[in-house]
């Protein structure tokens, strides 16, 4: 009887139903759609995969004695990672594709299919973890390139598509609009200036296009904020203004070169700026003044307050680190500050880092590079130098140590700066007891 009843009801509703659909047009006019705009994108982004050989270690395999028992030959056993993500080809004459650093980082084969379906083999130009971008190369054959947009341009509500290879199901796209700008506080990057977008964003989606109604890119897909794993409509994406940078410096270097004006700054909180007269949220506070710098050069002093570099405003301690990252080294910077409730200008050279090689202190030291501690990291109390390069096969290296640990101190004396490194080793008698951070955690390593 209720099967009956069922029948009767969707029988007497097919008539409402086929009359209240909707209309291919409406007085005449197409109804909106994005079809016109995704034909023009989804060729420029590709599908990123990459393959990674990791070393698989035993205790017993170690061994030789084990070895020889059981006659097992000293050949070193490999597994095979895989990963996938997504990229944007951005330069079709030269075949450049723009993606996240994480999507490629390690790899040891890399390679994109695109949306006509063609597999091609890809190589790393170059990679900046600061951003978490990184830019390979394809064959530059019968590519389409999708043009960056003016990021600055853009505003909350705007509406915006999120173009990527969620799940490695194949190319996929969502919508959705422009949540907030400047987001900042992902944990392991140096330079961010998030926007935030509804748009769905999952695993996969990383390196994909983030673009506007006019089919510009506007930013690189690049992570999600979730407690399940799962997309919850917080998505993040790498401004285009930015990315352009960094693929022009990766393009021409290889590496992002960055240099410092030689200040440390932090947030102007409501009490900090009623204390100098000042509104919360006009400029940063210049906490200290790196001694030989440009800043110094130029007469700051600490106690001033930053409002714009290289003409853009700055509001927060992160908003100066993005502005000051994004000026090429040697290029000089017009800056804008307050002091004693006046505003003052002047011009600084963005200098580059200062940096010490192992060998020219050391040679235990051999196959290290050392470079002064970022700004920020001095602005959040930590002292000491970073090791910035280390090769494979160096005596640290083998000692454990890692590109990015902070040297603390060497044989219990402080270490604050490249001077004392290299005071601090060359007075050293005997073995080096090098005090080490790494990811918040303290660590003694002893190179003899």
């Amino acid at each position: 009887m209720v099967k009956k009843i069922w029948v009767g009801l969707l029988t007497l509703l097919a008539p409402f139903w086929a009359h209240a659909a909707l209309p291919a047009a409406v007085d005449g006019q197409p109804l909106p759609s994005l079809a016109p705009v995704l034909e023009e994108v989804t060729p420029s982004v590709v599908n990123v995969y990459t393959r990674t050989r990791v070393r698989v270690r035993s205790p017993l395999m170690d061994d030789p004695f084990f070895r020889r028992f059981f006659n097992i030959p000293d050949v070193p056993r490999e597994r095979v990672s895989q990963s996938l993500g997504s990229g944007v080809i951005v330069d079709a004459g030269n075949g450049y594709v723009l993606t996240n650093n994480h999507v490629i980082q390690g790899a040891d084969d890399i390679a994109v299919t695109l949306q006509d379906g063609r597999s091609l083999d890809a190589t790393l130009v170059g990679a900046d973890p600061d951003t978490d971008l990184a830019v390979i190369q394809v064959p530059a054959e019968n590519l389409t390139a999708l043009p960056l947009a003016d990021s600055e341009q853009l505003k909350v509500g705007d509406f915006v598509v999120a173009v990527g290879n969620p799940f490695g199901l194949g190319q996929t796209v969502t919508s959705g609009i422009v949540s907030a700008l400047g987001r900042a506080g992902l944990r392991g990057l140096e330079f961010q200036n998030f926007i935030q977008t509804d748009a769905s964003i999952n695993p996969g989606n990383s390196g994909g296009a983030l673009v506007n109604l006019r089919g510009e890119l506007v930013g690189i897909n690049s992570a999600i904020f979730t407690p399940s794993g799962g997309n919850v409509g917080i998505g993040f994406a790498i401004p285009s203004g930015m990315a352009r940078y960094v693929l022009e410096q990766l393009v021409e270097h290889g590496e992002v070169r960055r240099g410092s004006l030689g200040l440390v700054v932090q947030d102007l909180t409501p009490d900090l700026a009623l204390a100098f007269g000042l509104e919360a949220g006009q400029g940063v506070l210049v906490a200290e003044v790196m001694p030989g710098s440009a800043a110094e050069t130029a007469g700051l002093q600490a106690g001033d307050v930053i409002a714009s570099v290289a003409k853009r405003p700055v509001r927060s301690a992160q908003s100066f680190l993005n502005a000051e990252g994004q000026v090429p080294v040697g290029e000089r910077v017009p800056l804008t500050f307050l002091r004693e409730g006046g505003e003052r200008k002047a011009t600084l050279v963005i200098e580059p880092p200062q940096v010490l090689l192992g060998e020219d202190i050391d040679a235990r030291l051999a196959g290290a590079r050392f470079m002064a501690l970022p700004a920020r990291a001095r602005a959040q109390g930590q002292s000491g130098v970073v090791i910035s390069g280390l090769a494979e096969g160096s005596r640290l290296a083998y000692e454990g140590l890692r590109e990015g640990d902070i040297i603390n101190a060497v044989n219990r004396g402080r270490v604050d700066d490249l001077d004392d490194l290299a005071s601090g080793v060359t007075q050293a008698r005997g073995a080096l007891l090098l005090q080490i951070r790494r990811n918040g955690r303290a660590y003694v390593a002893r190179i003899d």
